[in-house]
């Protein structure tokens, strides 16, 4: 692979580049935002490590325009913020992957080559279909059944989690995480709530309904047998 390593501290730079060069991949280096934002819009790479806490530029910052400019390579944050509201935001920022400092050098080789392969598996997926029910990422449209489906923004996530856990009990522990980023309450009715209304928009004139409660679990999103 060829890898840019976007990284400030020199020993952290130094002990990425000399591991990855020493397990055949070949290997560019940026000290700053601004520097790795240039090299990795210029030039053709398989993956990204970057660093979150960059001068000139901060990592989200990075991959935000790169991913604004149709850039899809695939990319690794390093941070040592590793809260999930901090997982969460580098994620939704661009990037395929977070990896906590301090790591195993093994590991980040290891989520590099998982990234590798989901590469050349596909570009990113735009698209979510489960039954007759479509949701395109890039344009941000719902269809049931061939007609649109009008959804808020949360409403909108949140079925997109879902469907990207079709067939799967999703708990509310996850919904509450990965759908509105805090740690509620556990007794929070904020999740009953968009249930309901996601169900009266996306369920609604339908005979078969997809969105299904699993007592004592959770929800599943799951197409009829």
């Amino acid at each position: 692979m060829k890898i840019l390593v976007i990284e400030d501290d020199r020993a952290t730079a130094d002990y990425l580049t000399k591991g990855l060069r020493e397990a055949g991949h070949v290997v560019d280096h940026a000290d700053n935002g601004r520097d790795g934002l240039f090299l990795a819009a210029a030039e053709p790479y398989d993956a990204l490590v970057v660093d979150r806490m960059l001068p000139g530029r901060d990592g989200l910052s990075v991959l935000e325009v790169l991913r604004a400019t149709g850039n899809s390579t695939p990319a690794l944050i390093l941070s040592a913020l590793g809260s999930v509201d901090d997982r969460v935001k580098g994620l939704r920022a661009g990037a395929d992957d977070y990896l906590t400092k301090p790591f195993a050098f093994a590991e980040l080789l290891a989520r590099l080559e998982v990234l590798q392969r989901r590469g050349k598996a596909g570009g990113p997926q735009t698209k979510l279909q489960v039954a007759d029910l479509e949701m395109d990422l890039l344009a941000r449209t719902v269809k049931r059944a061939g007609r649109d489906v009008d959804l808020l923004p949360r409403e909108f996530q949140l079925l997109e989690y879902l469907m990207r856990n079709a067939g799967h009990v999703v708990t509310r522990t996850m919904l509450l995480e990965n759908v509105w980023d805090y740690h509620f309450d556990p007794q929070t009715n904020v999740i009953d709530v968009h249930i309901a209304r996601l169900r009266q928009k996306i369920d609604k004139d339908h005979p078969v309904p997809l969105i299904q409660t699993v007592r004592g679990a959770g929800y599943v999103l799951r197409a009829p047998d």
